[in-house]
């Protein structure tokens, strides 16, 4: 079955959503990073809590790690970090905070070498983000063009180790349309990795049609703030 992974996205140290991973578009969500936190803890759907530090993926290094430390303390659910995060060392300070998951992103779709190493050390513990513009890798936050087809790119790192690949259709992110199900489920039919879905993801129907194409979990943004999205899955 799915599991359901809710986004927690901090400038700030303040949860907001973008649009498009557009910064400019920042909106301020309802409730507090703590308040979503406690928020999410008591849906026994939520396996997991995905928090991303925004302005450490925009500026290349983590900018929100003291914060993030204090909401380890506020569940007993694993939480996963991402954002900016560009070394080993960066990631063994996390894991020592109490993070159990740890992002990379543009450093890894960069650097194989580095990808492959991080992956064998933290076996089953680092995801890769990949962030496409449909089929198109972006990079720094959304910022930049990798020049790299998210098909080709994904075939390079079937063999890792890794706990799995976050698919995020930028086009789709923030605008509560539902996520790309034909580029997810031709995903999922592409690696051995698990998959999991993010971006655009409105309701139950949309977490039902990503468990029928064995995505393994579903990050989910705007909707999980909403009061209706959880009484669905009650």
């Amino acid at each position: 079955m799915i599991e359901i992974w809710p986004a927690i996205d901090l400038i700030d140290s303040t949860s907001v959503r973008l649009t498009e991973g557009k910064y400019d578009s920042q909106e301020s969500m309802p409730r507090t990073a703590e308040e979503a936190i406690s928020f999410y803890s008591q849906y026994k759907q939520v396996s997991r809590i995905h928090v991303i530090d925004l302005i450490g993926a925009k500026n290349q290094q983590p900018t929100e790690s003291d914060y993030i430390e204090q909401l380890v303390g506020l569940t007993e659910l694993p939480i996963e970090v991402g954002g900016g995060i560009r070394t080993t060392d960066t990631i063994q300070s996390y894991f020592d905070k109490g993070i159990s998951y740890i992002i990379v992103g543009t450093k890894g779709i960069q650097d194989l070498t580095w990808l492959t190493e991080v992956s064998r050390q933290f076996p089953n513990k680092i995801y890769l983000s990949v962030d496409a513009y449909v089929e198109e890798i972006k990079l720094n936050g959304w910022i930049d063009d990798a020049g790299l087809n998210l098909f080709d790119f994904v075939k390079k790192i079937d063999h890792l180790p890794l706990g799995g690949i976050i698919y995020t259709d930028i086009s789709k992110d923030g605008k509560m349309e539902g996520p790309n199900f034909e580029l997810t489920g031709k995903l999922v039919q592409s690696t051995r990795l698990p998959v999991v879905a993010s971006g655009g993801i409105r309701n139950t129907d949309d977490i039902e049609q990503l468990n029928q194409l064995n995505v393994h979990a579903a990050i989910v943004g705007k909707a999980a703030n909403t009061d209706a999205f959880w009484e669905g899955l009650s």
